[in-house]
């Protein structure tokens, strides 16, 4: 029997009984779906995560003070030195891996508008600040140099802030705002972000030049944190030891490990979470895979039923020509077919599925190589799970066969 007339056999016998295929077939089905839209699920997340970690900045490293400890007699009290001018400027002259620099000094206030007021979060920046951190202005200008040394009060807004102070971004620009009892011209108005890591939204931001903050609203010399942009992400780690050595000279630190500072690193951070999302996604996957195996189970059961029901034709089958590896080729072509049928329904499934969560805003993307070893999974199950039914049709004697009621 050549393998064409094999399958047209083994499809003849599939469809006789076409609702027991299906429910055979269903464990095939849910494993194979179930697997897909978890890895989708797992892939999608991962995505998001680093685009809101790539959506902080370019290649950004972020620089803050430690918290230390002291000790006042009986008590403890924690302390923070923060950065001076002199450290930023320190960073920007003899840095060589720094695309831009920029403190910043950040306070929560009250601002209020022409049509409202809000809780607003105010970064005190330096002009490099929006290159580092991926900021476009929309419409309008950014404070440059000349602002910063002026002291100039003048503010750039998130599309957000502009939104809820005048209930229309377009006309913000131009206008006033107070932040305590300081006001601020208007001049530019940022091109939206969304939300951030950790959920927070940076578009509801208001930003002003870092020495006006100092000095006008803050009253400090001490800036909370500088961020810094690489050229290149292969100089990150490069970058980093540079930025650590330079700061420690600058705060007069002689061994950079009792450095007081520390440095989030965006490459590390992206690793990180991507590491934690493949050990979640793999660990779902294997969870949902475990119903391919239920699946190859109820294979097995429905092919050793078929084996006993077709015991006669079996017989009949030998006692005509009928080689014992037609037998087994047979029912193993039989077993290979209902787990590969299961394989292509549960990939349907999978594809609405992941549309259907798109649509309703839960990422989750389909990974193409995924598909690919869910389906050989799925056949190597149709042969692993349908081997021993078909042996077993294929040991059968001829004249015990014939004589099987």
């Amino acid at each position: 029997m050549n393998i064409v007339q094999l399958l047209q056999t083994c499809l003849r016998s599939i469809l006789r009984n076409r609702m027991r295929s299906l429910l055979t077939s269903l464990g095939i089905i849910i494993g194979v779906g179930s697997v897909i839209i978890m890895v989708g699920l797992g892939e999608g997340s991962q995505r998001t995560i680093e685009a809101r970690i790539t959506a902080m900045g370019t290649n950004l490293l972020q620089i803050t003070p430690r918290r230390q400890v002291s000790r006042a007699g009986p008590n403890m009290q924690m302390r923070i030195s923060g950065f001076n001018k002199k450290d930023v400027q320190k960073l920007k002259d003899e840095s060589s891996y720094a695309a831009a620099i920029s403190g910043v000094v950040n306070s929560n206030a009250n601002v209020i508008g022409a049509e409202g007021n809000a809780q607003v979060s105010i970064a005190g920046v330096e002009p490099d600040y929006i290159i580092a951190r991926n900021y476009n202005v929309n419409t309008g200008v950014f404070f440059d140099e000349d602002d910063l040394r002026n002291r100039s009060m003048v503010a750039v807004l998130g599309p957000t802030t502009a939104n809820n102070l005048f209930g229309d971004a377009e006309s913000a620009l131009s206008q006033r705002i107070r932040i305590g009892t300081n006001y601020f011209t208007v001049i530019g108005i940022l091109e939206s972000k969304g939300a951030g890591m950790g959920g927070g939204n940076q578009d509801d931001i208001v930003m002003i030049p870092l020495d006006t903050a100092m000095t006008r609203l803050s009253n400090t010399q001490s800036i909370a944190q500088i961020v810094m942009s690489v050229k290149s992400k292969e100089y990150m780690d490069a970058a980093q030891k540079e930025a650590i050595a330079i700061l420690c000279e600058s705060r007069r630190i002689a061994d950079t490990a009792n450095a007081d500072f520390d440095i989030m690193n965006q490459a590390d951070m992206i690793d990180m979470a991507s590491a934690t999302m493949k050990t979640l996604t793999t660990l779902l996957a294997a969870i949902a895979g475990v119903s391919l195996l239920v699946g190859g189970i109820g294979i097995m059961n429905i092919m050793l039923v078929s084996v006993t029901e077709r015991t006669r034709e079996i017989g009949i089958r030998m006692a005509i020509g009928g080689r014992k590896r037609d037998i087994l080729f047979q029912f193993l072509y039989e077993s290979v077919i209902l787990s590969l049928m299961g394989g292509l329904l549960g990939i349907g499934l999978a594809f609405l599925a992941c549309r259907v969560l798109s649509a309703m805003g839960i990422p989750a993307a389909i990974n193409p190589l995924i598909v690919a070893i869910s389906t050989i999974f799925a056949a190597l199950v149709g042969v692993v799970f349908g081997y021993y039914p078909a042996m077993k049709a294929a040991r059968l004697y001829p004249i015990d066969a014939l004589r099987y009621e």
